[in-house]
């Protein structure tokens, strides 16, 4: 078991992306441990006990991915013990000879909110997210016509928490209907309301064994948890996706980072990062 640390004096989303990343390419046990806005000499050496005391527990350089603009402060975490990776230091000066321009690090900057008459992300994201909840799981069918996107499914299949990391991370509108027993399974249609927004609509779907493990939890021993009856609600509603030209994955093996980077790959839709 390796002791991880992601630190910066920011959010740490950088850091902690960037070592996940890296992470993912070794077969390791590791325990994550984010440590954000580490912005002062206090805090720092707070982190810096932190690390030598994992190291001390467990016999191992904790590794530690970090993201500091300050020096000050980069030097007291890099005095642990340890081991530090801070990726900007391999690009930052590439980069800065590429663009021929010297960078001017600034804390927050990455995930902060924009100016410059650019439109600000951080409204968008809000906008979004405000949406996404307002249309979740088919509840305010009348405004779909400012949706960017409609996620289909039957029930348990991740449409919600797709729709909000949809508008989360990128500040897309994202509704989402769910397909039930009220819409006869049995000779499934698209519904009325989504049939002029149909050009929106992207399906997910799941294994059934997967979607019956998922319902057990939520209401065991029900018919509507059952083997039979989650397999033949997958079997009509992916045949009503072919028969309609819908596209839709199969999001049984992803996360739901994952499900939203594939449906924006095939979508296109326009990303407000941050």
């Amino acid at each position: 078991m390796r002791t991880i640390f992601y630190i910066s004096d920011g959010t740490a989303l950088t850091a902690e992306a960037f070592g996940r990343a890296m992470l993912s390419m070794f077969p390791l046990k590791v325990e994550h441990k984010t440590l954000a806005f580490v912005d002062s000499i206090e805090k720092a050496q707070q982190a810096v006990n932190k690390i030598n005391a994992a190291y001390e527990s467990t016999g191992t350089r904790p590794i530690i991915f970090h993201t500091f603009v300050s020096l000050d402060l980069k030097r007291v975490i890099t005095s642990s013990k340890g081991s530090s990776y801070d990726f900007l230091d391999y690009f930052v000066a590439p980069l800065s000879a590429e663009l021929e321009m010297e960078a001017r690090p600034k804390t927050h900057r990455t995930h902060g909110i924009q100016e410059n008459g650019v439109r600000d992300s951080y409204d968008s994201r809000i906008e979004a997210v405000n949406y996404s909840l307002a249309n979740d799981d088919g509840s305010n069918i009348s405004d779909y016509e400012d949706a960017d996107i409609i996620l289909l499914g039957v029930s348990r299949t991740g449409k919600t928490p797709t729709s909000l990391y949809l508008a989360l991370h990128y500040g897309i509108k994202a509704a989402n209907y769910p397909l039930t027993e009220d819409d006869n399974m049995e000779n499934l249609q698209l519904p009325k309301p989504l049939k002029p927004h149909r050009h929106k609509i992207f399906g997910l779907t799941l294994e059934a064994q997967r979607l019956h493990e998922i319902r057990s939890k939520r209401r065991e021993g029900s018919r509507y948890a059952s083997m039979q009856q989650c397999r033949f609600e997958l079997q009509e509603v992916e045949k009503m996706y072919r028969r309609e030209a819908i596209p839709f994955l199969d999001s049984t093996r992803f996360s739901v980072e994952e499900i939203a980077a594939k449906i924006l790959a095939e979508t296109n839709l326009e990303r407000h990062h941050y």
